[in-house]
Order: C-alpha cells, then sequence, then structure tokens
C-alpha cells in the first residue's frame, strides 16, 4: 500500500529508514511480558506504508484475533481530528483563530478566581493554554469540576454538548488565558466553536471537512452495538494480566488524581454527546491516512501554510509536566527538545496518543508517520512500549 503524494526521501543521511525486526521485537516483547493484549501498528516512511501489523487479541476471552481493520475507542486520539476541522474552517474563512471563544458560544464566559472575565481566543483552545482543565486530574470528587458534574467525555453522562459546555464555563480558570499550559476540555468547546460555525452538529461537521473527503469510512462518534471490528479494552493491573473492561471504571494514569471515568458503551450510545476531545471511534489505517494528508502538506484539506502552523510550537517551553522538551501546536505535541526529552527524534516532530491505549508521531524530517493502536490502557498510551517503539523505528 502506498500513499498519494510520494516524495524523494527526506530523511537524514545516515539512516537506513525502520527496521521491521526491532519494531517486530518491541510488539512481541510487550506481548509476552502481557503489558498488551493487542496491536494494530503502522510505520509510513517517505509516503510508503513499510511496515503493517495487527498482533495479539481484540477479544482475548473469545480467542479473537486482532486484525488491521479493528476498530478502537479514539480517546484523545480524536483531538487532532477535530483539531483539523476547525484548520479547514480557518482555511475557509468561516472562521478565525484569533476569535474569542464568545463570538461563537456567547454563553462560554468561565472567570478567573477573582471573578474577572478574561477574553480566551480559539488559538488558545488547540493550543490548551486557555485556562481549562479536566475533571480526572482533580485529586477527589472534592473538585470544582466534580462538583459541577462536568464530563470528560469517555462516560456515559445523560447530558448533552451544551450542558457539557455549561457546567464547564461555570467552573474558575486554573490560569489567566495565554499564561500557562494545562491539558484540558478546550477541545470539547472547540466542538461547540465548530457547530456554532458550520451550522451543523459536529458529528456532521467532522464528517464533512475531514472524514468524508480522505475517505475515512471507519471513523466517527460511534458504532452500532453489533459492529464486530471494535477491539475490547483493557486496563493494565500491576503484577497481573490486563484485566478486561466490561463496564464502567474508573482508572487513573498516575497517583494524585481521581483518575479518568470509562465507559466502554458510550461508544453504542447514540445519545452519547459528540465529545471533540475523547469521543471518537476510528481504525488505525483511517487515521494514518490524516496523518500522512498532513505531513505530505495538508491537500486536498488545508494548504501547506495551514499544516506549518499546526506543526509549530506555539507554546515555547511551556507543555506537558511528564514530558519535558515538548511544547505544544495546534491540536497535537512538537518536540522542540530532543536532549531534553531522551528522543532520537528530529526537532518539529509531532506526537500525541489516546487513553484507551494509543500513541502515535510524525517526524517530517525523517518522512515518518506511525501509529499504534492497542486495546490496552495505560501502557499502549503512555508505558514503556511507546518508548520502545519509537526507538525500535529510529533503530
Amino acid at each position: 500500500m502506498s500513499f498519494a503524494h510520494e516524495k524523494p526521501s527526506s530523511s537524514a543521511a545516515n539512516w537506513r529508514g525502520p527496521d521491521p525486526a526491532r519494531i517486530d521485537a518491541a510488539i512481541d516483547r510487550a506481548l509476552a511480558e502481557q503489558r498488551l493484549v493487542g496491536a494494530v501498528v503502522l510505520v509510513a516512511h517517505d509516503g510508503r506504508l513499510v511496515h503493517r501489523r495487527a498482533a495479539g487479541l481484540a477479544d482475548r476471552e473469545a480467542g479473537r484475533p486482532m486484525r488491521e481493520d479493528a476498530l478502537f475507542r479514539l480517546a484523545s486520539v480524536s483531538k487532532p481530528i477535530v483539531s483539523t476541522a476547525a484548520m479547514v474552517l480557518a482555511a475557509q474563512g468561516r472562521l478565525a483563530l484569533d476569535d474569542a471563544v464568545t463570538r461563537w458560544l456567547p454563553d462560554f464566559r468561565p472567570r478567573l478566581p477573582d471573578g474577572s472575565e478574561p477574553v480566551i481566543a480559539l488559538r488558545q483552545l488547540l493550543t490548551h493554554t486557555a485556562g481549562l482543565g479536566y475533571r480526572f486530574f482533580e485529586a477527589s470528587d472534592d473538585g470544582p469540576y466534580a462538583q459541577a458534574g462536568v464530563s470528560d467525555g469517555m462516560d456515559r453522562s445523560g447530558i448533552d454538548l451544551a450542558e457539557n459546555l455549561r457546567r464547564i464555563a461555570r467552573v474558575p480558570l486554573l490560569h489567566a488565558p495565554g499564561t500557562g499550559w494545562f491539558y484540558s476540555l478546550a477541545i470539547d468547546v472547540l466542538g461547540g466553536v465548530i457547530e456554532a460555525a458550520s451550522g451543523q452538529p459536529l458529528a456532521d461537521a467532522v464528517r464533512r471537512l475531514v472524514t468524508a473527503p480522505l475517505a475515512l469510512r471507519d471513523t466517527g462518534f460511534g458504532v452500532a452495538p453489533d459492529e464486530a471490528r471494535l477491539a475490547v479494552p483493557y486496563v493494565n493491573v500491576p503484577g497481573a494480566a490486563p484485566r478486561r473492561m466490561d463496564g464502567p471504571i474508573v482508572a487513573t494514569p498516575f497517583d494524585g488524581a481521581i483518575g479518568i471515568r470509562f465507559d466502554p458503551a458510550r461508544a453504542f450510545d447514540p445519545d452519547a454527546f459528540p465529545s471533540g476531545g475523547a469521543g471518537m471511534v476510528g481504525s488505525a489505517h483511517d487515521f494514518l491516512r490524516l496523518l500522512e494528508t498532513l505531513r505530505e502538506g495538508g491537500a486536498p484539506l488545508l494548504p501547506r501554510a495551514s499544516v506549518d502552523e499546526m506543526g509549530r510550537n506555539h507554546t515555547g517551553a511551556w507543555g506537558p509536566a511528564d514530558a519535558p522538551g515538548y511544547g505544544f501546536g495546534l491540536g497535537f505535541s512538537v518536540l522542540h527538545d530532543p536532549v531534553a526529552a531522551a528522543s532520537p527524534e528530529s526537532v518539529g516532530t509531532w506526537r500525541w496518543g489516546g487513553a484507551y491505549g494509543h500513541s502515535w508521531f510524525v517526524d517530517r524530517a525523517r518522512g515518518l508517520s506511525v501509529v499504534a493502536f492497542t486495546n490496552t490502557l495505560y501502557e499502549g498510551m503512555s508505558g514503556g512500549f511507546v518508548n520502545d517503539l519509537r526507538d525500535a523505528i529510529h533503530g
């Protein structure tokens, strides 16, 4: 399989490309050590799919093997898709990145702790510098997001998007917009902006702006209850095999936080609100096509200048506390200091993941796009497998 607009090699002269044996060894080790139940890993280099593998099990209890066309609950892999939709609207002149959120959502007016009402720009939503947060970062159910009944987009809250935005707006901002970085519900708010600017429900807007033009037929907000390709999710358990997620659970990726409220059945619920930050379902091949479209310059979705703007570090040294050397672009993190990150990746590499067990990166300098969708959290998002795979690909 190859992608359109193939280019000559842009890799460093002393790098010969990914070694499939190293990649397979990293996957096999994670499966053998029961850190992962199943995975789909795709590696594109200079426009060619040079490695593809479905490994392990999509449903361990049923003995169902993982398939390349498996579907996954995307969690935060939804964010670059929805961010791309906003960038398409901007490229069409239908919104501007420096618009105030209130131009599109007049009632979205969260205040600072002192009671003042700052202006939040769309660009600050895309870069997570708006001062918003996530419920799952709070230490307990006494936190302000929990007390306001805010949904992080992975539970079955029984509310609609407009109500969730009303609840988010009632919580004081963590900091003045543009004065710090904090991972947040900003892309859920951006979803409301996209609805207002496009005049369509978010699911329809994302389909028209992104997934339909790229023929991403497996990507959307939810699936049918009888969809046999949907991978069963599992959660890592210290000292034991991953546990099957048969119903709602709370799982935290780090100490000191109350954790994420997961309900796998949300993917089947047609009434679940479209969470722009966490609510989509899709396949690895679909997502790789989006990444390759952006890596190659954005056509037919975006002009190259828009993609370059997405991939620029907008936040300087601000970025995830657990990822030194990374700032943030418009929809994903951007590597600015490989030494601080202890990474073999090139400066400017894009990267992010998803809480259901996914990671991905684009190293434009080396012509690489990599998608690793697993059904095991949090190993597939932030465990040793992520760096093992990265290092195996870079050799």
